[in-house]
């Protein structure tokens, strides 16, 4: 469910962030216009790499405080929660099978 609700975020506010390949595509034909030397091209790449790798992870987190403050307001039962269920059911059941 977090997955779908990131991916519904993400389309929403229109993050597109370029692959890596895109960044050396853009590098390449700056350096051919002249307007990067090869090394400024690498430089050039891994900085946005970085920077676009700091954003995505600040948005993933921003993302996930948000989805879980949403589904704890709508009361919805978690993994854990259900887990949690499970757990005392069967404790329950082991109490129940030892009355004669």
């Amino acid at each position: 469910m977090k997955e779908l609700l990131k991916n519904i975020v993400y389309t929403g506010i229109g993050v597109a962030f370029l692959t890596k390949d895109k960044m050396e595509e853009l590098k390449d034909d700056l350096v051919k216009q002249g307007k990067l030397r090869q090394d400024e091209g690498r430089d050039f790449v891994d900085e946005l790499v970085k920077k676009t790798d700091s954003i995505k992870d600040s948005l993933d987190l921003k993302i996930n405080h948000i989805v879980e403050k949403k589904i704890k307001q709508l009361d919805i039962v978690t993994n854990d929660d259900f887990a949690d269920l499970r757990r005392q059911v069967e404790e329950l059941q082991i109490a129940l099978n030892k009355i004669p």
